[in-house]
């Protein structure tokens, strides 16, 4: 299996609504790194398994939709704690339809699946994987 990571970031404020977040209840922020991890079991034409510059345009894309709100702000996330764990698949959901949108270029048409990983912090991080 071959892959191809590409690197972005965002930034958030939010809260939960759990006591087992004790003072994360109350509006906090936090800057996400976000690594997209392409994969795929044989290379394209060109050898390559996905276009850099078109994944990392449609990864940034996707994350300036998040970038500098409030997620207790969007109607969507009602009810749901937007924990790492949860961004991460919202993530890989979005640029999942960027991929099927063709919105990576014609080899995104090969790739298989995806892994999508949000660091918090340089101690702790979430990923949702899929195949696409």
């Amino acid at each position: 299996m071959f892959s191809l990571t590409v690197r972005d970031h965002f930034m958030i404020a939010h809260s939960f609504n759990s006591e087992t977040f004790g003072p994360a209840q109350r509006c906090h922020g936090a800057t996400y790194v976000v690594d997209v991890t392409f994969k795929r079991p044989d290379l394209d034409r060109d050898d390559l398994v996905v276009d850099i510059a078109q994944a990392n345009k449609a990864l940034h894309e996707v994350l300036t939709e998040f970038n500098l709100h409030n997620l207790d702000e969007f109607e969507e996330f009602k009810g749901h704690n937007t924990t790492t764990e949860f961004m991460a698949r919202v993530v890989f959901e979005r640029l999942s339809k960027a991929v099927h949108k063709g919105r990576l270029g014609d080899t995104a048409k090969g790739l298989t699946a995806m892994c999508v990983t949000l660091h918090e912090s340089h101690v702790a991080w979430a990923s949702y994987e899929g195949a696409l």
